[in-house]
């Protein structure tokens, strides 16, 4: 069995014994966690083997989500079809409406197409909201899940395995599609439309296609989060949904099938774990997009396979300092950027300037941070942040430099043994 396999195995496993772990809240994420992997993969699938960038995808996954809310509530709330089914009607919804936005969306290409689709999730967000026989309003849709096959559906775990399952079954549909001959030609939209179309293939249908595709397994993931939260809202057509999908296919690299899903994950569970702790929380999220965008172009799961090709270039002992000075770096960085921040939130706050302002000593009030109060007017308190940030500067030189010296050793043993040849040969 290959290591890749080995890996899956282990991970399908972990999955199935988290609930025997975790909280109910704890579960709930990660349901949440597995429904953004989906959408994440379905939006790989449109963007990083197809090359269509699209800023509006949330009105697929919003398209499926009231599809299915309406299949609960038919049938006098009994259910169009069993519980487990429900997400066939998010896939129906989602992909219909991705036939009728594609069909126009891919008639352009590049930045029109990726317009056209932010404009027609715009249009939708705008209309939902007086539409309300069909997305309800403001106040949204609610459903009850109904038992069916022996389960009530009302336990978080039972929500939770029945959406691993969904979620399983559908990253093995959408893999396998990657290995189809249609799936190659996917590719083939991403790298050159025009020899395609050269060849005699009709491009617009083949991406109206993989829209469509894309559009339908999104529609699963928005039905998977009714089937969840047993209700729906024209929120979910907001233009941050859409931006999300975008962020997190890119933090997990564009270009690996599971990076979307390594980077869905772990966007989910950020959001999750930091926005308790701090209201800057989009603020690290959207820093670490830049971070990664700047150094990683290739995503986490790149930064991963690089990682493999250094090891078998150099070795793994002359590889491991550069790891240890490069996640020194990154903590002192992330260390200092964080306390630079929360200081910064917490003195330019509403509430800490009118207590500054109320304060008859016309002394700055000490800030409450890691347990600590530390005074704004002091310069050790700025000086923490500073060192921290200089230290990790130090330490990302100090990596890149033993990075370099290990690719000039390379190049010096190469050049060492290609001036060996001719001398052996005589």
């Amino acid at each position: 069995m290959k290591p890749v396999h080995i890996l899956l195995l282990g991970i399908v496993l972990a999955l199935l014994a988290l609930p025997s772990f975790l909280t109910p809240g704890l579960v709930n994420a990660a349901i949440q966690m597995l429904i953004a992997a989906l959408f994440a993969s379905a939006y790989y699938l449109l963007c990083g083997q197809a090359g269509m960038l699209s800023f509006g995808h949330a009105a697929y996954f919003g398209m499926g989500a009231f599809a299915t809310i309406h299949a609960m509530n038919a049938i006098g709330g009994t259910g169009l079809l069993p519980t487990p089914l429900m997400p066939l009607a998010g896939a129906i919804g989602g992909g219909a409406f991705g036939f009728f936005a594609g069909y126009f969306s891919t008639k352009r290409t590049g930045t029109y197409f990726a317009m056209i689709t932010l404009a027609i999730a715009e249009l939708v967000h705008a209309l939902a909201p007086h539409l309300k026989a069909l997305f309800g309003g403001e106040a949204g849709v609610s459903a009850t899940r109904m038992p069916a096959w022996g389960f009530t559906f009302g336990s978080t775990n039972e929500v939770y395995y029945l959406t691993l399952a969904w979620v399983a079954l559908c990253l093995t549909l959408l893999y396998l599609y990657t290995r189809t001959p249609l799936g190659r030609l996917t590719l083939g939209l991403r790298e050159n439309t025009h020899r395609l179309r050269f060849l005699g293939y009709n491009t617009h249908g083949l991406a109206i296609c993989v829209f469509v595709v894309s559009a339908m397994f999104s529609g699963v993931a928005g039905g998977l989060l009714v089937v969840s939260n047993e209700a729906a809202n024209y929120v979910l057509f907001d233009a941050h949904l859409s931006a999300s999908v975008v962020l997190n296919t890119y933090i997990g690299g564009v270009r690996v099938f599971l990076g979307p899903i390594l980077g869905a994950s772990l966007m989910t569970f950020f959001g999750y774990a930091v926005s308790d702790l701090t209201q800057s929380w989009l603020l690290y999220q959207g820093a670490l997009f830049v971070l990664v965008m700047m150094y990683m172009p290739n995503g986490l799961a790149g930064l991963f396979g690089q990682i493999g090709q250094w090891r078998s270039r150099f070795g793994l002992a002359a590889l491991i300092p550069f790891v240890l000075l490069a996640l020194g770096a990154g903590l002192l960085v992330g260390g200092g950027g964080a306390f630079a921040i929360e200081m910064l939130q917490r003195f330019l706050s509403q509430d800490y300037q009118a207590l500054a302002s109320a304060n008859a000593a016309g002394t700055w009030p000490p800030i409450r941070l890691f347990k600590h109060d530390w005074s704004p007017a002091a310069p050790g308190t700025w000086l923490v942040p500073a060192t921290l940030l200089t230290a990790g500067a130090g330490l990302a030189v100090l990596a890149r430099q033993w990075l370099r010296r290990l690719v000039q050793r390379e190049e010096s043993n190469r050049a060492a043994a290609e001036a060996s040849v001719p001398g052996d040969a005589a």
